[in-house]
């Protein structure tokens, strides 16, 4: 199985997406970070890759998407509990960001999302999976 993920997304300005994000309260990790790329830290194997459009670009022979037009990823991030959920919605929108739909309830999972300074989709969910009847919770 896999140890890591890297997920790797096209920023128009680096130094702005790293501003938004540490405004949020998340760090970058300097070793693979530089002046093309900033590895921002969502956890101790969870890394996203902001990456200047022309450097990106070289890792893909497709167009880049303008995320601002077009869905081209929706990226979850789990949450320890529904209050986490909206305080890093709140932080988002505080930095800039955009919450372009309310929170949806379905009783065992309770989600939300924004939306960052490129337009890329960030979904951020509590799922008590109690509530959901799952056997395997504790697996």
């Amino acid at each position: 199985m896999h140890k890591q993920i890297f997920v790797n997304l096209p920023t128009r300005n680096l130094p702005a997406a790293r501003a938004f994000f540490e405004a949020m309260g998340y760090s970058f990790n300097p070793q693979f970070s530089n002046d093309a790329g900033a590895c921002l830290v969502l956890g101790d194997n969870l890394f996203a890759m902001m990456l200047s459009e022309p450097f990106f670009q070289g890792f893909a022979r497709k167009p880049i998407a303008d995320a601002r037009e077009v869905t081209e990823v929706l990226v979850c991030l789990s949450c320890e509990s529904r209050a986490e959920v909206d305080e890093l919605v709140a932080k988002a929108v505080a930095a800039g960001g955009s919450a372009p739909r309310p929170p949806v309830d379905h009783g065992f999972m309770y989600g939300h999302g924004f939306e960052d300074l490129d337009g890329h989709v960030w979904e951020l969910a509590y799922m008590d999976a109690s509530a959901a009847g799952n056997p395997t919770k504790d697996a």
